[in-house]
């Protein structure tokens, strides 16, 4: 009993030390981000004419803010789950810890890769469609707050969806799940993607079809990808 509960304390501090380091590079980069924010800033509202506009002397703080979070988010990515894999480190074997240790840097990547797809492709869609709708009857006049928060509010949860496939080839390596179980529940899987693609998106064919696609897409090269772990697992025991 002593031994179990000096092992959960060593734990419970390992869990705390990996928790502090990722706090601390999230902190050392969000405020590293502050140099470079006002360029930044210039780079992400090129695509609308003109000034955006600010109601109050904070909310040009809050914006960079949010920018820069947005970047110290993206680059802790990485050493959050380098934090994760030593945390889980002991209990793999040495196959297990070569074979996560390399889905670091896809994960960063895919990141980025989902990032881009939303700020590049979906964003401006969204944007000139909302903006057109509203042509005819309204004054448009964007504050920077809400131009900011909408578009990270719509590229942001792109960089975590496109994780999908390196996260089931990760639990596909641990046997947490197999490619049977995602075959198995791919018409629910459809399902619940459509309908976040249409949550997500205005109401118009164009984009959810835009949102729609890549999601499918990537659900099935996450059943592709998990039939391939499983397979060479299954060769390799």
């Amino acid at each position: 009993m002593v031994d179990q509960e000096v092992e959960l304390i060593e734990h419970l501090s390992e869990l705390r030390k990996r928790i502090i380091t990722t706090l601390c590079a999230f902190l050392f980069i969000l405020i590293f981000s502050f140099v470079f924010v006002q360029d930044i800033y210039q780079w992400l509202s090129r695509e609308w004419e003109g000034k955006l506009t600010i109601l109050g002397p904070s909310d040009i703080l809050w914006i960079y803010f949010m920018i820069a979070g947005v970047i110290a988010l993206t680059f802790t990515i990485p050493i959050s789950a380098y934090q994760i894999w030593k945390f889980v480190q002991p209990a793999l074997t040495v196959q297990e810890r070569k074979v996560t240790l390399a889905y670091i840097p896809a994960l960063f990547i895919l990141f980025l890769l989902g990032i881009s797809f939303g700020y590049f492709l979906v964003f401006p869609v969204v944007l000139t469609f909302l903006t057109a709708l509203s042509a005819e009857h309204f004054e448009t006049m964007f504050t920077a707050e809400k131009y900011f928060s909408f578009m990270f509010n719509l590229t942001v949860p792109f960089g975590l969806l496109f994780e999908i496939p390196l996260i089931t080839m990760f639990l596909t390596t641990l046997g947490v799940i197999d490619p049977y179980k995602l075959v198995k529940y791919r018409k629910i899987a459809y399902f619940l993607l459509i309908v976040l693609s249409v949550l997500i998106t205005p109401p118009d064919f164009i984009s959810d079809i835009l949102v729609i696609i890549p999601l499918l897409l990537l659900f099935e090269l996450s059943v592709t990808l998990s039939r391939i772990v499983y397979k060479r697992k299954s060769k390799s025991t």
